[in-house]
């Protein structure tokens, strides 16, 4: 029985997603046996772990002239509409934040921890919204629909970094209208201004940790296929799409960082207004139950709206996830709910509007 090979054919495993790996048959005599082995053509590659980063130096190098974002090119009825829209609704967003962080630096009456962690809010959605909202209006306008490798994994990171700060600030939110509701003769001592600090700062802390994190994943898995991204920003299913290996344990590893920066943030509020909601039917003045549902019930609206979109997009299978769903429900998260938070909190708060008053007042009396 013998084996014949043709000059320069090469054979290898084909692994699913990437190109066939080659390998130049090799014969060795040892008397009248003879053995055939298969080699690779680069024998310093014929570890697994060094056909990995050669994948990964290959694929994610292929990427290095960036991707083209599809944005809602998809339903270009719906782009002059979309256009006016996100225009609109971001210079509210960019008005009403800084409005709110303005006035809170402005007016002694809103130093307090309420508005000490509005303020926290406030910048994190100035951030999350100037993080993609630019580039969606560019990529509406039909001026460029381009984004660079690097600038897509930045976009990526910060983008993840705002939004899971922003999980944990609100947790911290829902604890500071608990201690207000059902603590209030200890309020102030609870909500000591250090302890303030430090809550912000583990909101930051935690939020980037959980970014560094899932994106040091993302990077390692090595990408292929077309440079499209069916989004109008870099976000994380999308990128999965990319994937050419199996991305299970992947999965599973940033299933266990959303469940933590997710379910238990929304877990924890709804505990926090368990406890609200039985300290406030105990009230008998009918005033002060008003008041603390206004205060409690604007928080727990932008807590539903944000978490409700964020939850629907990070917590299903890439299998199942449909990225012309995604495109919409994004849009909640990342332009809608920025918007609406300064309304939300101020719409019914005597407290911000007695504050705008006073400082448009002082400015007519100056002028």
């Amino acid at each position: 029985m013998g084996i014949v090979f043709m000059p320069g054919q090469m054979l290898g495993p084909k692994i699913q997603g990437t190109p066939w790996f080659p390998l130049v048959p090799s014969l060795r005599l040892q008397g009248s046996s003879m053995t055939v082995s298969f080699l690779p053509t680069n024998p310093s590659k014929c570890h697994h772990c060094s056909q990995r980063q050669a994948m990964r130096r290959s694929f994610n190098a292929s990427f290095g002239e960036g991707f083209i974002l599809v944005a809602f090119s998809d339903w270009p009825q719906l782009e002059l509409t979309l256009f006016a829209f996100i225009s609109v609704s971001y210079c509210l967003t960019l008005l009403g934040n800084t409005t709110i962080i303005a006035l809170s630096r402005l007016d002694p009456r809103l130093r307090t921890p309420m508005y000490f962690f509005l303020c926290h809010l406030s910048f994190l959605d100035l951030c999350y919204t100037t993080s993609t909202v630019p580039q969606l209006l560019i990529n509406l306008s039909g001026l460029d629909r381009t984004i660079s490798y690097g600038g897509c994994v930045a976009q990526l990171f910060i983008s993840l970094s705002l939004g899971s700060t922003e999980c944990v600030l609100l947790v911290v939110m829902a604890f500071d209208r608990y201690a207000a509701v059902c603590r209030p003769l200890h309020y102030m001592t609870i909500m000591h201004p250090h302890l303030c600090q430090a809550l912000a700062v583990a909101s930051w802390v935690g939020g980037f940790m959980n970014s560094v994190i899932q994106t040091g994943l993302m990077m390692a898995m090595p990408l292929c296929g077309l440079h499209y991204l069916n989004h109008f920003f870099c976000e994380m299913p999308v990128f999965l799409k990319l994937a050419c290996v199996d991305t299970g344990g992947t999965e599973a590893k940033m299933f266990v960082a959303r469940a933590v920066i997710l379910v238990f943030p929304a877990a924890l509020i709804l505990g926090s207004y368990v406890h609200i909601a039985q300290a406030v039917l105990k009230v008998k003045s009918m005033a002060g139950r008003r008041r603390a549902l206004g205060t409690c019930g604007s928080h727990l609206l932008v807590v539903s709206l944000f978490y409700g979109s964020a939850i629907y997009t990070y917590l299903q299978p890439t299998g199942s996830y449909s990225e012309s769903e995604g495109k919409f429900v994004a849009l909640f998260y990342t332009i809608i709910t920025p918007m609406l938070n300064p309304l939300i909190y101020t719409l019914r708060n005597k407290d911000v509007k007695g504050a705008l008053k006073k400082i448009l007042g002082r400015g007519r009396d100056s002028g």
